[in-house]
């Protein structure tokens, strides 16, 4: 009698090894599905949390992890000098993340150097509409100029003096189109309007941005908008000063509830599920895409806190109708 319960017992033993082994098969592991995380890296120039530039792309990967359950997200900012970036985004690669996302203009030039040492390594990078012909480099752009016509109508709108001030950083990217499309908008709102625009040369410096941005007062302007990571330096004399201020890229009403009218804010996210799609279906590059107001990439994010009249508010509404049906030219 023994020895068919030996066998039975072993029988046993053997098919939990054959569950085992298939178990592993499907992964395990705490995804939804059961495969390994998806790894996506971002190198960004600025803090994470800058409500700005870098906080936008950073926002639009936790939610896109939140989204699919099986995401590990890796950030490296603060990457201001090109050289560094360069170093994280090739270390990146070296350690097989998925998906590596050099989230700055500045960055083009290193990626050209890196993505073809790494033909299965996907990258992205922003904000540009270049792909350099490299099959594993997608790019991404944001239609700012689409958010600052809205802003620039409003601001018009509620300018007395007719002089609006513009703190902008270095004059490519997302940050030419969005400052751009600002003048244009306070133009098709009153033709008499005078738009001092101010580029200090930098994305970072924010005691230049607080400088161009008292040389605008000086200068008799009664709103004023900026572009960029160093915008927090202009914030800071706007809301000293009881200026109106319009943001773009994050939501900037944190930093000033009572000046804040309304903020562009970017979701990246609208790009990056095509963009992880793709990957996921075997192409790792060669796509560029765009973020804007009829593709819900680019929203208009008033600040309830803001005594914004029904006039004002309505032309806005107008505005952001008119550019998502094409009646309306930003003039890009």
């Amino acid at each position: 009698m023994r020895k068919p319960r030996f066998a039975w017992l072993a029988m046993l033993a053997a098919l939990a090894l054959v569950a085992a082994a298939c178990g592993d098969d499907d992964g395990g592991g705490d995804g939804t599905n059961g495969d390994d995380p998806f790894r996506i890296a971002i190198v960004a120039p600025s803090a994470s949390n800058d409500l700005a530039f870098s906080q936008s792309i950073v926002d639009a990967v936790n939610l896109i992890a939140q989204e699919r359950g099986n995401v590990t997200v890796q950030v490296t900012d603060g990457m201001f000098v090109v050289e560094d970036a360069a170093a994280a985004i090739r270390g990146y690669a070296e350690d097989g993340v998925d998906l590596v996302l050099a989230h700055g203009s500045q960055y083009g030039g290193s990626l050209q150097e890196i993505a073809p040492d790494f033909p299965d390594t996907a990258f992205a990078w922003g904000t540009a509409a270049d792909t350099f012909d490299l099959p594993n480099v997608f790019s991404y752009e944001a239609a700012s100029d689409e958010g600052g016509y809205v802003m620039g109508v409003m601001a018009a709108a509620l300018s007395e003096s007719g002089i609006i001030g513009v703190v902008g950083p270095i004059e490519v990217g997302d940050a030419k189109l969005y400052v751009d499309g600002f003048g244009v908008g306070v133009l098709a709102e009153d033709p008499g309007a005078t738009v001092n625009i101010n580029y200090i040369g930098s994305f970072s410096d924010v005691a230049l941005a607080s400088e161009a941005a008292q040389s605008h007062l000086a200068a008799g302007a009664d709103i004023l908008t900026g572009t960029a990571q160093m915008v927090v330096g202009a914030i800071g004399v706007a809301s000293q000063n009881g200026l109106p201020w319009f943001g773009t890229q994050a939501n900037q009403t944190s930093l000033a509830p009572d000046i804040v009218v309304a903020s562009q804010v970017y979701h990246w996210e609208v790009v990056l599920r095509e963009i992880i799609a793709n990957i996921e279906g075997g192409t790792v590059g060669g796509e560029i895409y765009e973020i804007n107001l009829a593709n819900g990439g680019l929203v208009i994010e008033f600040n309830d806190g803001f005594d914004l009249s029904d006039d004002v508010r309505a032309k806005a509404d107008a505005a952001i109708d008119g550019i998502k049906s094409g009646s309306i030219s930003t003039g890009q």
